[in-house]
């Protein structure tokens, strides 16, 4: 679909993805501390280098779709990323932020797949549950 809905909702995602990973950049630290201690202790890394990679996904997903490129997969990775967000920092303050960002990729995701690949999928739908 590409409706003009589609295309603000897309714009309004990547600049969110790209603003709070320009945020992390400047204060990693500070973001880290939405992060659960039983997260921390599982890193392989620093807190502060988890961040800064977050920090990069996130503006690579929000480049991704500000441009209008690979959206669907932009989407879903988006999508994917704050699941794991809503996992790892638990129910606070900032919860149902993510998870309106996390309907919003997940829409895009929805909205943006291939019409080829949306058949092929309702087909192993079928498959599946027969």
């Amino acid at each position: 679909m590409k409706k003009s809905s589609f295309h603000i909702l897309r714009v309004g995602m990547a600049i969110t993805f790209l603003w709070i990973g320009i945020l992390i950049f400047k204060n990693p630290e500070a973001w880290g501390g939405f992060v659960q201690p039983w997260v921390v202790d599982l890193l392989p890394m620093s807190l502060t280098d988890a961040m800064m990679g977050t920090a990069v996904l996130d503006i690579v997903i929000g480049a991704l779709l500000l441009v209008d490129i690979l959206t669907p997969w932009a989407a879903l990775v988006g999508a994917g990323h704050l699941l794991i967000v809503l996992l790892v920092s638990g129910i606070n303050d900032v919860t149902v932020r993510d998870i309106a960002i996390f309907t919003g990729a997940f829409a895009l995701f929805n909205d943006s797949l291939p019409e080829a690949m949306r058949v092929k999928l309702m087909f192993w739908k079928k498959k599946v549950s027969n």
